[in-house]
């Protein structure tokens, strides 16, 4: 590679990395963004699809203590952990068990609520600046219950999320199957999230998105993968890449599960981040079996209606970046799901993936500026719907202009 300093690298090109570049490049700055594989076809691609607004809690609750033994032996259910990496995840476990502590616990709710109350919009202008509306359907989403016990459970909760302005409409079985009428009998009521949305093709939004950044100026390094990051002058970092050294004068990290390392080796702090392995399979048959997402809270996994078919997905594996995938996961959705439609579902040229959430102890994204390194990773579950308000803000404080919302929540220093 070139000598040439250049001015801005982005490393990771997944939905927030990409977003991020879009942005500072439409306001004048050279960007360089680097991607380890394909722009967009990590997590980005392979996610829900679901704009979760909803979703203001910790990846953890104290509940899930009483789950460690068949996380252990149950290779299926919906919350994994294998054996093989136990001993290096343990740290990891201990510090998101703290965090599971009162206190805690209600200070990452409520960063997590402020995230999320600007998201929704901010992906809608995010949305009509760059025409990406056609993909984008902000129809909102259902969470169902098969059982009276949990829908007494759902409607204590959607009585709380109205209590802290997160609007919920609770249906009854008549009104649910008025809504979605493929779903089966078993499924006895549902909360509505009428402020949530889905995306129906990933990869149409990735495309323009990366088409717009380019068209800008921006410029792609694709199958770069950043081995190791340190700065050289007051003015320029060295980079040690797969193509090559590089140079550039400021650093953005948004490399998802791959951020950890790049951050200790630019800022000397070792953030708690895992990898939270997630599956799906699509079934390119059934495109309109259902009209908007549906989760359900009985069997802990999500579908999700798309262009190129239903997407089933969810559950939690913790298993590092190394081991090989266990695709029985992915094929575990059908019997999940059949169980909740009236009529079998067509499985002809069924898909599985297998991506990595990067997930902090804490549940909390790092978005912050540390000198000239800025940090936009740790998204869990919610890199999709923090996307455009992640921008946002590395873009605010690019600019050095105020923010949006209160940041000191996600700042870098909390794990110092």
């Amino acid at each position: 590679m070139s000598n040439e300093i250049k001015p801005v690298v982005v490393i990771g090109g997944g939905i927030i990395g990409l977003s991020i570049a879009l942005s500072l490049q439409s306001k004048g700055v050279k960007v360089t963004l680097l991607e380890r594989q394909e722009v967009g076809k990590g997590a980005s691609w392979g996610n829900a699809g679901h704009l979760a607004t909803e979703q203001v809690f910790p990846v953890a609750d104290p509940s899930v203590l009483k789950s460690i033994p068949s996380m252990l032996l149950d290779p299926l259910g919906p919350l994994r952990l294998d054996w093989r990496y136990l001993h290096k995840i343990t740290p990891w476990l201990l510090r998101l068990l703290a965090n599971m502590r009162s206190a805690p616990y209600q200070k990452i709710h409520q960063a997590l609520l402020r995230l999320n109350a600007q998201s929704l919009n901010t992906w809608e202008h995010f949305a009509k600046t760059w025409d990406l509306s056609p993909w984008i359907k902000i129809n909102g989403s259902l969470l169902v219950a098969e059982h009276e016990s949990t829908a007494l459970t759902l409607k204590k909760h959607g009585a709380y999320l109205k209590s802290i302005g997160v609007n919920n409409q609770w249906l009854s079985y008549d009104e649910l199957h008025e809504r979605e009428p493929a779903l089966a009998e078993t499924q006895i009521g549902a909360l509505f999230y009428p402020d949530t949305g889905h995306i129906i093709d990933l990869e149409a939004v990735i495309q323009q998105l990366l088409h717009q950044f380019q068209a800008l100026g921006g410029n792609v390094v694709q199958a770069c993968h950043v081995r190791v990051a340190h700065k050289v002058s007051e003015q320029s970092f060295k980079l040690q890449t797969s193509q090559g050294e590089m140079f550039c004068q400021q650093i953005i990290i948004a490399a998802g599960a791959y951020s950890k390392e790049l951050t200790k080796q630019l800022t000397g702090v070792s953030v708690p981040l895992e990898t939270e392995r997630g599956y799906h399979l699509m079934l390119p048959q059934e495109k309109s079996r259902l009209a908007i997402p549906v989760s359900s809270a009985d069997r802990r996994f999500i579908m999700t209606p798309m262009n190129n078919g239903l997407r089933l997905a969810g559950t939690v594996e913790y298993a590092g970046l190394n081991l090989p995938a266990n695709m029985k996961r992915a094929q575990n959705f059908i019997p999940l799901a059949q169980a909740m439609f009236k009529e079998p579902l067509q499985q002809d040229g069924a898909a599985e993936w297998m991506g990595f959430r990067p997930t902090i102890s804490d549940s909390l994204p790092v978005i912050d500026k540390v000198e000239d390194v800025y940090l936009a990773f740790g998204h869990q579950h919610l890199g999709l719907t923090h996307a455009a308000i992640t921008s946002q803000l590395i873009t605010a404080m690019y600019f050095n202009e105020p923010t949006v919302i209160e940041t000191s929540a996600y700042q870098l220093n909390r794990f110092k």
